[in-house]
């Protein structure tokens, strides 16, 4: 990442991503928490639970993300390292258990394709980074 303007642009990415993913864990944990009977099934604990982990994490990394905005770099502490992909995968897991806990087709579906949306993100992305570096395709 020795491009300025993409160093930037990742960390805006990431701060969407945090700030996204907060949003829906707040969406997906408010019924649980409206109406204890739905949070008693084993899916409702496990979303519960997986954004009781992601959301505190999500916030302080959007507050360290603003600290590597500022200063336009990104940390090397280890601690954060590990918490990005704790806190994703949360979340992600919490997203599949709530539409696991509605019906457990919906959350093999959701499993899937969030995985299939992962890769596709990564193709895309890999991508438009080696056809800018080549000049891309005329």
């Amino acid at each position: 990442m020795r491009d300025p303007a993409l160093r930037r642009e990742w960390l805006r990415q990431k701060n969407m991503m945090c700030v996204g993913l907060i949003g829906i864990g707040t969406i997906m944990v408010q019924p649980f928490l409206s109406d204890l009977s739905t949070s008693a099934t084993p899916p409702g604990k496990v979303c519960l639970i997986s954004f009781a982990v992601a959301i505190p994490l999500l916030a302080a990394l959007i507050m360290v993300n603003w600290q590597e905005i500022f200063r336009g770099r990104e940390t090397r502490s280890r601690t954060v390292l590990v918490a990005w992909p704790v806190a994703q995968a949360a979340s992600f897991v919490g997203v599949v258990a709530g539409f696991w806990h509605i019906w457990w087709v919906a959350g093999v579906v959701m499993l899937l394709f969030g995985l299939i949306a992962v890769g596709v993100h990564s193709a895309g992305y890999t991508r438009l980074e080696l056809d800018g570096e080549s000049g891309g395709p005329e």
